[in-house]
């Protein structure tokens, strides 16, 4: 059976654990080349490892999302090393937990620096390769946050409802270029970020990364007229609808 991405070349934030990982190692499945993106160098390489085992190709690029500069040279370096760009997966994200009047500022920038500002930036850079590519996909990671809020996460509230805002400027924008922008926007998964806010939550009741691989997956390899602009998607143990 013919691997649905090989020669396509994607980009993934937070791509050293979680669901960052799992996406990728679902790319290299497809035959993706990979652009691992991240702070953490050794946990990079071991998904790097995943990934070729999985018959994809990696690149480790080390990546912090909170600095610009960085952020352009992952663009860059994806752009010189393989000529092309057809994915761009916003995974990467960080988290605060405390009451509002409880939360620092620099606590709030954080927050949207990664989870908003990253994301935009990623976009506005990756724009030129994805524009050369016949089909093209971005992909934003954001959160059941980003459809409604939680006590105490405010700081993360914010940042992914900008995060929803901006995706869906950006989809009309690109109406019609090839380009198709995606919003994922996942409850509970069995990751380390979701056992930190919430860990009311039994693990057994987690969704697991994997599952959000594989709509990542379908998203990507779907040509047809259908499109899905926005997923929300529960654990199997909540209440049906965010709303």
């Amino acid at each position: 059976m013919p691997k649905r991405l090989a020669g396509k070349v994607a980009i993934v934030t937070g791509a050293s654990r979680g669901i960052g990982r799992a996406i990728s190692i679902a790319l290299a499945k497809e035959g993706a080349t990979v652009a691992l993106a991240a702070r953490a160098l050794e946990k990079l390489k071991e998904t790097a490892k995943q990934v070729t085992e999985a018959g994809g190709g990696a690149a480790i690029i080390v990546t912090d999302l909170a600095k610009e500069e960085s952020i352009k040279n992952l663009i860059k370096v994806t752009g010189d090393t393989f000529g092309r760009l057809n994915i761009l997966i916003n995974n990467a994200g960080v988290t605060h937990s405390a009451r509002l009047e409880e939360t620092a500022t620099a606590d709030w920038d954080r927050c949207h620096q990664v989870n908003a500002r990253a994301p935009f930036i990623l976009c506005r850079e990756a724009l030129p390769l994805l524009k050369k590519a016949e089909a093209a996909y971005i992909i934003n990671i954001a959160s059941v946050v980003g459809v409604k809020g939680y006590p105490l996460q405010s700081a993360y509230t914010a940042s992914k409802h900008a995060l929803r805002g901006m995706t869906i400027s950006l989809a009309e924008e690109l109406k019609g270029s090839g380009i198709r922008v995606h919003l994922l926007c996942p409850g509970g998964v069995d990751t380390e970020l979701v056992q930190e806010v919430r860990p009311d939550i039994k693990k057994e009741d987690l969704m697991q990364p994997d599952e959000i691989a594989e709509l990542v997956i379908y998203l990507v390899t779907h040509k047809g007229n259908a499109v899905m602009d926005e997923l929300h998607i529960r654990r199997a143990a909540s209440s049906p609808w965010f709303y």
